[in-house]
């Protein structure tokens, strides 16, 4: 499983490394092409799967930084919950753009690639 060459959380923290890999993967599915492969990020010299970085940060209850959050708004749109008295987190983003991907990956009629 690809999110076993990610590092785990600590008490819902992530290290830096794994933001900047979110930072990479969201700017990576900006840029994703419908119907072609699913793309990857490079972590510690390996290759990853967005959806396995979006997947790691799924339970990360660090605050999402502005700019971050300014360029997910602009992808998901409404999908996120209403900031308020509530700061967006890193787990509210990787959650929607998790599920983007998979259903991304369902939906091309072209190559797939298992998300893991």
């Amino acid at each position: 499983m690809t999110t076993r060459l990610l590092p785990a959380l600590h008490e819902g923290h992530a290290p830096i490394q794994l933001h900047g890999a979110f930072d990479e993967a969201l700017e990576a599915y900006q840029a994703w092409t419908p119907g072609t492969d699913e793309p990857q990020v490079e972590f510690e010299g390996r290759m990853i799967p967005i959806s396995s970085v979006f997947g790691r940060m799924r339970t990360c209850t660090d605050i999402l930084p502005w700019r971050i959050e300014a360029d997910v708004l602009d992808t998901v749109g409404g999908m996120l919950p209403a900031g308020g008295e509530r700061s967006i987190t890193y787990a509210d983003a990787a959650l929607v753009l998790r599920a983007l991907c998979v259903d991304r990956l369902r939906d091309d009629d072209g190559v797939r690639v298992a998300v893991r």
